[in-house]
């Protein structure tokens, strides 16, 4: 049975002319870029050319891009390194009640050394209220973190208005965009943020690749030491391959972003609009039109998640419920409790989302099976 694939937010495949792009520097170009023979010299400069193509792409400049392992690493280098290094300014962190573990571990690390914990409640929709950041924030607080989309449920945060916040306060802002960046324009200066992350693999480029934006002038300590690679901002040999393949599929997120945004939103309609009119019982989760356009996320009455997830792969079909870092967890989702559901809806839940290579037929075939699924899962 030939598989369809409706995770795309947990990870995409490699676009081939991605795994083409890198393939020279694992054998014929695979220099150590901090060599300084000829060989190292070439992996430096297209380590560097790798930068520059991330850099335009956000609106940033190149010395501000840090590579790394992915968005889990950069989320904790920047929360770990400025508790260490604001530590005498102050000890409270405003954050918002649905970030991806990534944020709230770390944060829920430094709450047990002591550490004062604001968690922004959000919408029905999941939206943060700017206006609650602005209650949250003391004469303490040294961060602000909201994501830019809800790896969940596809919320799009209001950035930018958070952004002049934190700048009127003289607060440090980190936003995650692993979901937003190369789906839709992320641009730094628009944004406001003096911290983003983000993983390639979400955008169509290898895993175990990813960068870090460092606003200019922002001070941070490194998180790895031992060597003075990434401007000393994080120690080990750098993957130049996985950088040629981040970049390239930026360029090719570039060319095809309008194009994949308008067909992706017309399948994502389609879903928000079909399967409530096939299914009764069913919540769309999230908000309606400031959503990720790749994104639908539903909780039905009466049936649990992962009998739903199983039934659908027997179908060939593969989805989830919510975060991939979570799967197999048995508690409702933190995402889905904060935004009201009950436990018996959360865990109810379905999240599709679509990419590049999903199709008007495989949609099809989704609505299809779907109803089917539910009414047998009901009975």
């Amino acid at each position: 049975m030939k598989k369809i694939y409706f995770d795309y937010a947990a990870t995409a495949p490699t676009d081939p002319r991605v795994i083409e792009a890198m393939t020279p520097y694992f054998f014929e170009k695979f220099g150590n870029a901090s060599s300084p023979h000829s060989i190292g010299r070439d992996a430096q400069k297209v380590l560097e050319e790798s930068r520059e193509t991330l850099a335009r792409f956000i609106g940033a400049k190149a010395e501000e891009i840090i590579f790394n392992s992915g968005a889990t690493e950069a989320n904790n280098h920047v929360i770990f390194s400025l508790a260490r290094r604001l530590k005498d300014k102050g000890n409270h962190i405003v954050v918002s009640a649905i970030e991806h573990h990534s944020v709230l571990a770390p944060i829920e690390h430094l709450a047990k050394e002591g550490f004062k914990i604001t968690y922004l409640k959000v919408l029905g929709d999941g939206l943060v209220d700017p206006q609650e950041i602005k209650k949250a924030i003391t004469d303490k607080t040294i961060l602000i973190a909201v994501m830019h989309a809800s790896n969940e449920i596809g919320t799009i945060q209001p950035i930018a208005e958070i952004g002049k916040i934190a700048k009127e306060n003289n607060i440090l802002f980190l936003t995650d965009t692993v979901q937003t960046v190369g789906h839709i324009p992320v641009n730094v200066g628009e944004l406001g943020a003096d911290f983003i992350s983000l993983s390639a693999h979400k955008f169509y480029g290898p895993k175990g690749i990813g960068a870090l934006y460092i606003r200019k002038g922002t001070k941070i300590d490194p998180y790895l030491v031992g060597g003075d690679q990434e401007k000393n901002q994080r120690a080990g040999t750098q993957n130049v391959a996985g950088a040629v393949g981040l970049a390239k599929a930026i360029e090719l997120c570039q060319s095809q972003m309008n194009d994949e945004m308008s067909f992706q939103t017309k399948l994502r309609d389609r879903l928000l609009i079909e399967i409530p009119q096939r299914i009764g019982g069913v919540k769309i989760n999230g908000h309606l039109t400031k959503r990720l356009p790749n994104n639908a996320h539903f909780s039905f009455e009466k049936v649990d998640g992962e009998s739903l997830l199983l039934a659908l792969d027997m179908n060939g079909i593969c989805s989830s419920m919510g975060s991939a870092c979570t799967a197999g967890a048995m508690a409702p989702s933190h995402v889905l409790k904060a935004i009201g559901l009950s436990d018996e809806l959360a865990l109810g839940s379905l999240r599709i989302t679509i990419g590049r290579w999903t199709t008007d037929e495989q949609i099809d075939y989704l609505l299809t099976k779907l109803p089917e699924t539910v009414k047998t899962l009901r009975i």
